[in-house]
């Protein structure tokens, strides 16, 4: 009997280690965390909490990138905890493609309760 919890604890490590490194993988961002998304986009952190700014070109060049490699990364990003924790406003950072003038992005597609111009 003392064998078992030897060999029944590493299993279920492993199995842990798989199920989390499954759920990794399988987010809105692919295997980039959330986080390293939302920071790859701080060039936009100006353009996503005032409309009247300017979208630097960086901002641009990194959402095209995002909206080509994984739309809904950006939603997640637009709306996760760091975004607000920065102030960004997701009804302004919404607009950031369009002000990009982004030919690709996915108009009308919704994210959260916003909806991409």
């Amino acid at each position: 009997m003392a064998s078992q919890p030897q060999v029944t604890v590493p299993f279920v490590s492993l199995f842990l280690v798989y199920l989390v490194g499954w759920a990794y993988a399988a987010g809105e961002c692919g295997r980039t965390p959330i986080n390293a998304a939302a920071t790859s986009l701080s060039p936009c952190l100006g353009a996503a909490t005032n409309v009247r700014v300017k979208v630097p070109p960086p901002c641009c060049a990194k959402v095209n990138a995002l909206i080509k490699s994984s739309p809904k990364c950006l939603c997640a990003v637009l709306l996760s905890p760091l975004a607000k924790k920065a102030g960004i406003k997701p009804g302004i950072a919404i607009t950031i493609p369009k002000r990009c003038n982004i030919r690709n992005r996915p108009v009308g597609k919704k994210c959260g309760g916003y909806t991409v111009p």
